[in-house]
């Protein structure tokens, strides 16, 4: 089944608030995503019905495996794209902006190519 890329988003956002935090709260999901809390709602719900998340009797949500397996690798993504379009000298929040739409869409072999390219350039500076 195809995960919608406003899923990935939102799995993505929780893998961070969790990182940074060390919990994921629905209104902590709205602000990071500048959305409305009746949006978070809905996400959650479906993310819930479709096992990518937990929710406990205080509210707080938790990353399925198969959640946390979609939200690690956009993480990836992400973080790998951004650092790649910072090294082509787009500025960071163009290149986070960017990132974000790029991440989506891109294949697994671009990206990994991309990685490549990317981990190569860093090594012939350290050198």
């Amino acid at each position: 089944m195809k995960i919608q890329k406003s899923s990935e988003d939102y799995l993505e956002a929780m893998l961070m608030l969790k990182e940074k935090k060390g919990y994921i709260r629905s209104i902590d999901v709205a602000q990071q995503l500048s959305v409305t809390k009746p949006s978070v709602s809905y996400a959650t719900k479906r993310l819930r019905e479709n096992g990518y998340i937990t929710m406990d009797k205080d509210g707080l949500i938790g990353l399925t495996d198969s959640g946390m397996e979609i939200a690690s690798k956009m993480y990836d993504r992400h973080r790998n794209l951004t650092a790649f379009l910072i090294k082509l000298g787009v500025n960071e929040a163009q290149a986070m902006e960017d990132a974000c739409k790029i991440e989506h869409d891109i294949s697994q072999e671009s990206f990994e190519a991309i990685k490549r390219h990317a981990a190569k350039a860093i090594e012939n500076e350290d050198t």
